[in-house]
């Protein structure tokens, strides 16, 4: 069984969407999946046709631990099923602050799961509070959709340091194994960049000992498509909405690469990216400047945002402090 958290602290870079029509897609392909809506803003459980405040069982009640993850479950489409959310979700952070061991309710709560799954899908809310935490702890991958955007880059560094002290303190099996372009336009030069960027900037991560290192940057890249956008509206699917649009393509491709994870392969990177990467460092230079400027090397003034943008945390002894909405001792306290 894989289990999968996607999560991004910005909103609106499709961890929804992704996660919806990627598990639909999983599921036409035969395989058994659970999509689990941690967003108290409930739009995966209401993307679904599901009504919210109609349920008598979601993730709050799994989290606050009146219920199991059996009877939480709903089953929406062949193959599929949806641990739904609620806005009663937003007082889970406030409610189980005395708890002991609350990061790891979540991952209790499906080691406990006695029936059979191939995939765990968790839509994680646009924030890295104790919710994402809660699913940072029970996953062994993380995917994160991106846009090819300057702004959307920025809260990339924290985070890697979130993803770092978890993988370190309470779940070292936690690898960050995929990163998806999103409302993706070929058309721009700033697209290229930025993919560019980043594929350069995790290949040089590639040579250190982090749980990115690993990372394969999807080559399907989901395109900007106003049939995904309609999608939510009549509560269904991209592949029951609109099976032939780009949408549908692009995420029935993305499953196929899904699938054929059997061993993360190195984000793969043009000639003049190699060629960048070849080039010999600065003598004064420190080896933690030149993993954070990896990025840099060859920048316009436009491509210098991503630099400054991905700061890569340090595994060593001189560790970043942690994002404010995580504090380091309550990962320590685990």
């Amino acid at each position: 069984m894989r289990i999968i958290a996607i999560a991004n602290q910005k909103g609106g870079v499709g961890k929804t969407t992704t996660t919806v029509n990627l598990g639909a897609a999983l599921a036409a392909k035969g395989k058994k999946v659970i999509l689990m809506d941690l967003d108290p803003q409930a739009h995966l459980t209401t993307y679904l046709g599901i009504t919210p405040e109609e349920m008598e069982h979601s993730s709050y009640e799994l989290l606050s631990q009146t219920v199991d993850l059996a009877g939480s479950l709903l089953g929406v489409r062949e193959n599929l099923q949806l641990l739904p959310a609620n806005l009663n979700l937003a007082a889970a952070e406030q409610e189980l602050v005395s708890v002991l061991g609350r990061e790891v309710i979540l991952r209790d709560a499906i080691e406990a799961y006695p029936d059979e799954c191939d995939y765990i899908l968790i839509d994680c809310p646009p924030s890295l509070g104790l919710l994402t935490l809660n699913a940072l702890c029970a996953a062994r991958e993380l995917f994160i959709p991106l846009q090819p955007h300057f702004l959307s880059l920025q809260g990339l560094s924290q985070l890697l340091e979130t993803v770092l002290l978890v993988h370190q303190r309470i779940n070292p099996e936690l690898r960050l194994t995929g990163l998806l372009f999103c409302m993706y336009d070929s058309r721009t030069s700033l697209s290229g960049e930025i993919v560019g960027d980043i594929k350069t900037f995790f290949t040089k991560q590639s040579q250190l000992d982090n749980p990115w290192k690993d990372i394969r940057i999807f080559q399907t890249r989901v395109r900007g498509n106003i049939k995904l956008a309609e999608s939510p509206s009549y509560g269904q699917t991209i592949l029951e909405y609109a099976p032939g649009c780009h949408g549908a393509e692009d995420y029935q491709a993305l499953a196929g690469e899904v699938e054929g994870m059997v061993g993360e392969a190195e984000p793969e990177i043009t000639e003049s990216e190699k060629a960048a990467l070849t080039e010999p460092a600065s003598s004064g230079a420190s080896e933690g400047a030149e993993e954070a400027g990896a990025v840099e090397e060859s920048a316009k003034p436009i491509r210098m945002a991503p630099a400054q943008a991905i700061d890569a945390p340090s595994s060593a002894e001189g560790e970043k402090e942690p994002p404010q909405e995580i504090r380091r001792e309550e990962i320590e306290s685990v």
